[in-house]
């Protein structure tokens, strides 16, 4: 596991543990993958209810509130495969400050 997939982990895992339904997937391009559920956050590359794409960049911004989610998805910054729904309740977790 790279040191990029090791500090999502430790700052997505307080984020999602005990808050988030069902699996979720950060696919961080050119660096891997950080799985999400209500346990917490983990380096794999398995089946998710819905995955998220996107540079390192914009995963940084959206969890430091300087990029909006939304408007990194209508703008296609961030791709999704599965529920919107879904990955809007993901983004609202990656964005709280806790």
């Amino acid at each position: 596991m790279n040191a990029v997939v090791s500090l999502f982990i430790e700052n997505l895992t307080p984020k999602v543990k005990d808050t988030l339904v069902g699996t979720a997937k950060l696919v961080i391009e050119n660096e891997g993958s950080v799985m999400l559920n209500n346990k917490g956050a983990y380096a794999g590359d398995e089946d998710a209810d819905v995955v998220l794409l996107a540079p390192e960049s914009i995963f940084r911004a959206i969890l430091d509130g300087s990029q909006n989610p939304a408007m990194a998805y209508m703008s296609g910054k961030l791709k999704v495969e599965g529920s919107s729904m879904r990955a809007l309740k993901v983004s609202e977790i990656l964005t709280s400050q806790n």
